[in-house]
């Protein structure tokens, strides 16, 4: 009976959002159905990833967690970009990464060492990623310190912003090369003795083809919810007086960080702490370092540049999350108190966010 569920109210929930948009329901009314597809479109997206990469091994198991986990969020923001609502898009992206830094990092931490005393992974991999945030957080920093210093203009700001959506892009991909082929024994994953899984084990029920295949389709249908989802958000926005900011950064994060959230949870549950921080930390630096300067080429092309100037609030907000994320990982070895931590930070962060 169970095996059904999950597949009929996927099928449901997504024909009832394709029913709403094109019959044109209220707004608030697509927005519910259109969120609670995308939560189960995730979910399916999340089993099709995880299928892969049993298939693909640990470490391009974990990227392509990431990446397919974030597929929700790039679509929602190319269609943000694409009707130049620049604010909502930019607060999304805060929303991504703290939501991967926070909640997926602190849920996985938490829902593991309350199974799993203390749980360790890679410390040098640990200290890389901790590099490579704060990177991140250097790249969204400069260029709004120098726009609101007035040291350059507007026009120089669009130059700068390309200029360093450019350099983000190449940092990530020779991170992608460093981790998966030159250094890839390196920063392999800690294994407890007595830990080693059995070729067979856990195996999935769909084989490689299948899994490509669903992996596929659940992409195909993140991008046709995101683009309804996306469709009911000024409205939504205007009914219930909520701020752009929240929206974007809590609202439309959580709702496609879904498949993030059950692959971590449930790998950390499983004492693949490694593979789950490898997923939420991955997720935050594919967003700051390859989503974002991408859809700031998007912009471009589409004639209207979109600059990487973040508000100060979102700056803090991705400052903080970074910095309490790196304290909490750097030294290879995580329990549940360090998950609650950061579950405590995102509810801060949350509540202001909504009163702003």
């Amino acid at each position: 009976m169970k095996k059904w569920i999950s597949p009929s109210l996927l099928i449901i929930f997504f024909a009832l959002s394709a029913i709403g948009h094109y019959a044109n329901w209220d707004h608030t009314l697509q927005f519910v159905i259109s969120a609670i597809a995308v939560v189960f479109v995730a979910g399916f997206l999340g089993r099709a990833t995880e299928s892969v990469a049993h298939y693909a091994g640990q470490r391009l198991g974990g990227f392509l967690n990431a990446t397919f986990g974030n597929a929700a969020e790039l679509i929602i923001a190319f269609f943000l970009v694409k009707e130049g609502l620049y604010d909502m898009v930019k607060a999304s992206l805060t929303g991504s990464i703290i939501g991967n830094l926070l909640l997926v990092l602190g849920l996985s931490i938490f829902a593991g060492g309350m199974k799993f005393k203390v749980q360790n992974f890679n410390i040098t991999l640990a200290g890389l990623n901790g590099s490579l945030m704060i990177v991140g957080v250097i790249a969204l920093f400069v260029p709004a310190m120098f726009l609101n210093t007035h040291s350059i203009t507007k026009g120089e700001t669009a130059t700068l912003s390309l200029v360093v959506a450019g350099v983000l892009i190449v940092s990530y991909i020779a991170w992608l090369a460093f981790s998966m082929i030159t250094h890839k024994k390196y920063l392999d994953d800690v294994t407890a003795d007595g830990e080693e899984e059995l070729p067979n084990e856990h195996a999935p029920s769909w084989t490689k083809g299948q899994s490509i295949l669903y992996l596929v389709l659940a992409t195909v249908m993140v991008a046709f919810v995101s683009e309804w989802l996306v469709g009911t958000l000024e409205s939504l926005t205007e009914r219930f007086g909520l701020s752009e900011l929240f929206v974007g950064a809590f609202l439309v994060a959580i709702i496609g960080n879904a498949a993030e959230h059950s692959a971590a949870i449930m790998l950390a549950m499983k004492n693949k702490i490694g593979a789950a921080v490898e997923i939420a930390i991955g997720s935050s630096l594919q967003i700051a370092l390859f989503v974002a300067p991408v859809l700031i080429f998007a912009s471009y092309f589409m004639g209207n540049t979109m600059d990487i100037v973040f508000t100060t609030i979102e700056l803090v907000a991705i400052g903080v999350a970074v910095f309490i994320a790196k304290s909490i990982t750097q030294d290879g070895a995580t329990n549940w108190y360090e998950g609650l931590l950061l579950l405590a930070v995102y509810i801060i962060l949350g509540v202001s966010f909504f009163l702003v």
